[in-house]
């Protein structure tokens, strides 16, 4: 890996000097490309900085491991223009060279990282055998389904000979955990404890140390209740959008043509969902339904009661008659749900978040949940929708919005952003 990568930060070395040298030698100062060597010491920093961030040492997912290298990879910048800008040769070195090789190396490692691994891990002699011990059989299906097919772990399940054993700590009493540990410390090095507090991501809390009585203690928060968070969330979705409102203009003249000249009625319509403090709003979607369609969706549901029982289950028909072609098409590619762009302009929503629920689905939420996620804003997209979407039912749904809520950070909009195109483009769990 540490090869592969050296290979992959010199070939951006050459890139750059090609952008730098001969793309850009009109609107730039003058850059001489044969004196490339001296900047081979970034090459050695990067690693290091790779290194110190535990790349080459713990097997992360992938979403975890390109964090790391973003992290990796921005202090190297930092150190860099730091050292030569406090030094005497600030003058010997291009800053937009190393401009550009580093945001290169943003688009090119998430790449490198995924080819090297995909081809080394076809060789049995690079995975990692795993074993899990669980009593909750729905953790211990879970896991096991993970290490299967998520190829970017390098991991293989292996119940009798293994390197690394993962422990489910759920219906474990204290004492049979502690023996299990012991037990199991003189098998292999590598031991992972999943916690008991399942519904919290762990790494977005801070430890405490009592040292006078020798205990700690572990800060939780619902971090999308925090002022600050709300609003660095809130002005970076209003960034974008305004960047992407050229786009966004041009693709909603081209749907409301679509939508007019299939089907007669309006472009859009709107239904009164539960925004932030379970205060309700207007949600704008693009029509995908005939206007007529309570009659047709009455005659459907007496030929096929079956649907009846589908819909208290998903919240969906399983073949709504009620859909337009183009409303298909739209709802297929989650395009019907564009104008709520127009929602986060006005303070309705955010672009990420929650599911903005019905009003007549309050009883199903139920108090529990409805004390967190009724307290934010809901999102045009989610956690949700890029974790099985319609396959999933009404209480898993709720269970993942609320986890979203209380483990809420940047990252997990933009890995939830990025799986969210995957989604559209290959129509996963899109009906």
């Amino acid at each position: 890996l540490i090869s592969a990568d050296i290979v992959t930060i010199i070939v951006k070395l050459e890139l750059a000097i090609i952008i730098r040298a001969y793309l850009l030698p009109d609107y730039l100062p003058f850059f001489l490309s044969d004196d490339i060597q001296k900047y081979y010491w970034i090459l050695v920093l990067t690693i290091l900085y790779f290194i110190y961030e535990k790349i080459y040492f713990i097997r992360y997912d992938f979403f975890t491991d390109i964090k790391r290298v973003f992290k990796a990879l921005l202090l190297s910048l930092v150190t860099v223009l730091t050292v030569i800008t406090l030094s005497k040769i600030s003058l010997d070195y291009s800053r937009s060279f190393l401009i550009i090789f580093f945001m290169l190396a943003i688009f090119i490692f998430p790449i490198s990282k995924r080819l090297v691994k995909r081809f080394i891990f076809r060789f049995k002699i690079f995975k990692i055998k795993v074993n899990v011990i669980s009593k909750d059989m729905n953790q211990y299906k879970k896991i096991k389904q993970e290490l299967k097919n998520n190829w970017y772990f390098g991991f293989k399940f292996s119940k009798n000979q293994y390197d690394m054993i993962l422990i489910v700590s759920k219906s474990f009493k204290a004492d049979e955990l502690q023996e299990m540990i012991k037990k199991n410390s003189r098998k292999t090095k590598d031991i992972y404890i999943v916690p008991y507090l399942e519904h919290l991501d762990l790494t977005h809390t801070s430890i405490i140390d009592y040292s006078n009585i020798r205990l700690s203690a572990i800060h939780i928060e619902n971090r999308l209740l925090n002022f600050k968070n709300l609003f660095i969330k809130s002005f970076i979705e209003k960034f974008f959008i305004f960047l992407c409102s050229p786009f966004i203009l041009f693709l909603h003249l081209l749907i409301s043509i679509a939508v007019k000249v299939d089907s007669s009625g309006p472009v859009r319509f709107k239904q009164k969902r539960f925004g932030k403090n379970a205060k309700s709003f207007s949600c704008y979607k693009y029509r995908t339904m005939y206007i007529n369609n309570d009659n047709i969706l009455e005659k459907y549901l007496r030929e096929n009661p079956e649907e009846v029982e589908y819909y208290n289950i998903y919240h969906k028909y399983k073949n709504d008659p009620r859909i337009t072609k183009v409303g298909k098409f739209l709802r297929k590619t989650s395009l019907d749900e564009f104008p709520q762009f127009f929602n986060i302009l006005r303070g309705d929503m955010n672009l990420i978040g929650p599911r903005p629920y019905m009003l007549n689905e309050q009883e199903k939420i139920g108090k529990h949940h409805e004390e967190v996620i009724l307290e934010v804003k809901p999102g045009i997209t989610g956690l949700w929708q890029v974790s099985g979407r319609n396959e999933l039912k009404f209480k898993e749904r709720l269970d993942l919005d609320k986890w979203y809520i209380q483990n809420w950070s940047l990252w997990l909009d933009f890995v939830i952003f990025m799986k969210t195109i995957k989604v559209v483009l290959l129509k996963v769990g899109a009906k």
